[in-house]
């Protein structure tokens, strides 16, 4: 399963891009609402857009445990990315999708996240231009960086490429460039 995390103040674009991406490669992706009660499932993006989210954080914590964990996606923004970072429910998922080697993807201000807990140490990842403190261990820049079960992008400008790279990782190069290719990226 893969579980896309939305906090109020998430990067629309970052968020739905890969999200859209990923469906029409037939992975199946869960978008979580993040929120401080953990019962909604509306959520509102950085620039006014709200979006229905398929299910709360209730919902997702009880999944967490089922053992099919393929890959979490962490979109930037701000404060998306704070209020994803001050969520334990998040940082449940990314304790269990580090521990099973799932991917664990993160574009614009969120990889801080997990810069911040060390999981980035020693590897290639990106962030936006102002985080990069938060990557202080690893190889810094680029567009979009793959090291292993780590995906992370720059930011909005490359949410097309960062879907596809998602899309590469659990579904192959050839899936990815043909996609690609339908969407004239």
């Amino acid at each position: 399963m893969i579980y896309e995390f939305l906090a109020e103040g998430f990067e629309e674009v970052e968020a739905l891009t890969p999200l859209d991406l990923l469906r029409r490669s037939g992975a199946h992706v869960v978008t979580v609402c993040v929120s401080p009660d953990g019962d909604e499932i509306a959520v509102t993006g950085a620039h006014g857009i709200t979006v229905k989210a398929d299910i709360s954080a209730k919902e997702a914590a009880g999944l967490l445990s089922r053992g099919d964990l393929e890959m979490i996606i962490l979109p930037g923004g701000m404060p998306g990315t704070k209020n994803l970072d001050a969520s334990e429910l998040v940082h449940d998922f990314i304790t269990k999708a580090a521990e099973e080697g799932a991917y664990i993807s993160a574009i614009c201000a969120a990889p801080m996240i997990l810069g911040k807990r060390g999981l980035l140490d020693g590897k290639r990842a990106t962030c936006f231009p102002g985080f990069e403190e938060y990557l202080a261990k690893s190889a810094v820049g680029g567009r979009v960086a793959v090291d292993g079960q780590f995906i992370t992008s720059c930011g909005m400008g490359a949410a097309l490429e960062f879907g596809l790279a998602l899309v590469s990782a659990l579904k192959g190069e050839e899936t990815a460039s043909a996609l690609g290719k339908a969407v004239l990226a």
